[in-house]
């Protein structure tokens, strides 16, 4: 959390709220036989000639935000959005809405008549696909999160004695997806996710997250002591450092910022098509180091594995194997269009649950296999500089430091990179290590993210900085 704001907030020992409160509020996320009823009068009310999408997002979640280790706001959200997509002839129209249950049933079906009006002013698309049913899915991952009367004891109490603030999200998420085929998904599971920040009195910090499906009290408290060793470090005189290429180890956040910017057409065979994929030289016969691996991999039961068209997902998806590519995600719509098998690919054709294959190098010896050079902890304002090269652009950020002899000696100050992923996982990759991190996705925006990028560290012989 990069905006500590400046009121000291309140100081919870401990918040209560009882257990019958907990289950009415766990019982207003909307469940499977709640979808499916609806599901089933909204396409009892089709016309002949009319085909629809009906896909469900729903949470009932605990939000805390903290600031200088005090709780500022506490609070449940329960809430569910449906979302219409109707098909006639090769027209399409969609829209959402809110849905509390039984009693909004009138509201969809309002919904309904009023994309039929909006189909009609539409021109034809020649790529729509229409609704199938390949079978159906209900996948339901429970997790083991702290209870909610001891979620504030749980988080402030290592971190009594630090400048903590934060954001703690947790509880069910559920997507559903529905048509008139016969199709119908359902994917629940129950997440966390702390995104916090450190701060030394000088106002620089230490960023992190901790997130899964199941809360370690001991894990967490171990990563909160590694934290504070490194707010330490902060407080050492600053090294600013000449503009140039240095041996660089990435820690598992700044490759997940690495990693997430494949999404942004990379992995995408509609991108390739039109001529703009980072990994096209991929498609072309160049290849990465073998060190490196990416998969989608949903068995890990954060992310559904339909997405809004209905497709299934494999379990594990393999894109580029040993440095080689293996293949692009396809989606019905872009194989539609160029005469391909899709493989569960979104609209998007983004990345929505990717692996790096973990390493050999023990996570505790990555200092110690840099020898000297940089440890970067934080990456941000990534983008893109010459897309046809692979070339990527950003700036270092938080708990960044200048290592020698395998030992840090000083934080540095902020630097830019221009990279290509070309060379930093070709033949400048020299090891990854052997313990992947579940990096959340923190996004809040209308409702918590689903998911996030699974990844090792990542040591290179060199990395350019540039300004």
């Amino acid at each position: 959390m990069g905006d500590r704001g400046r009121a000291e907030g309140y100081l919870f020992k401990k918040v209560h709220v009882s257990q019958h409160l907990v289950n009415r509020i766990l019982s207003m996320t909307i469940d499977f036989l709640t979808a499916q009823h609806l599901s089933h009068e909204l396409l009892a009310a089709l016309k002949p000639a009319e085909a629809l999408f009906i896909e469900i997002a729903g949470e009932s979640s605990q939000f805390i935000r903290f600031n200088r280790a005090r709780v500022r706001q506490i609070g449940t959200v329960t809430e569910t959005t449906v979302t219409l997509r109707l098909q006639t002839q090769q027209q399409t129209a969609s829209t959402s809405f809110p849905y509390t249950g039984a009693a909004d049933l009138p509201l969809a079906i309002a919904h309904l008549e009023a994309l039929r009006s909006e189909t009609l002013q539409l021109p034809p698309d020649p790529y729509l696909s229409p609704p199938i049913d390949t079978g159906s899915i209900q996948d339901t991952y429970m997790g083991h999160l702290l209870g909610t009367d001891a979620v504030v004891e749980g988080l402030l109490t290592p971190v009594q004695a630090l400048d903590f603030t934060g954001i703690y999200s947790g509880g069910t998420m559920v997507r559903g997806s529905f048509n008139s085929a016969g199709q119908e998904h359902w994917f629940a599971t129950e997440t966390f996710c702390l995104d916090y920040s450190l701060f030394t009195a000088a106002g620089k910090a230490v960023k992190n997250t901790y997130a899964g499906t199941h809360w370690q009290q001991e894990v967490y408290q171990a990563q909160i002591e590694r934290d504070r060793q490194q707010l330490a470090q902060l407080d050492l005189p600053v090294r600013r450092l000449e503009l140039g290429r240095y041996r660089t180890y990435f820690a598992p956040a700044a490759v997940a910022e690495l990693v997430g910017m494949l999404s942004w057409g990379a992995v995408s065979e509609a991108s390739y098509r039109q001529g703009g994929s980072a990994l096209a030289k991929l498609r072309e016969g160049v290849t990465l180091s073998p060190l490196f691996s990416l998969h989608e991999d949903f068995t890990a039961g954060t992310v559904p594995r339909f997405n809004a068209e209905g497709d299934i997902a494999p379990f594990c998806l393999p894109i580029i194997g040993q440095g080689e590519l293996q293949t692009f995600l396809i989606s019905r719509r872009t194989a539609q269009e160029y005469g391909l098998q899709p493989n569960g690919a979104s609209a998007h054709e983004g990345l929505r649950s990717p692996l790096v294959l973990p390493g050999t190098l023990p996570s505790a010896d990555c200092l110690r296999a840099l020898d000297t050079g940089l440890y970067v902890g934080n990456l941000h304002y990534l983008n893109w500089s010459d897309r046809p090269s692979g070339r990527l652009t950003g700036m270092t950020r938080y708990a960044c430091f200048w290592v020698e002899q395998g030992q840090i000696v000083a934080p540095i100050t902020d630097l830019r990179f221009d990279d290509s992923l070309y060379t930093f996982w070709g033949q400048n990759l020299e090891a990854l290590t052997d313990t992947p991190v579940w990096i959340a996705h923190t996004d809040t925006y209308e409702r918590r993210s689903l998911g996030g990028i699974t990844v090792p560290g990542m040591l290179v012989s060199e990395f350019n900085f540039t300004l």
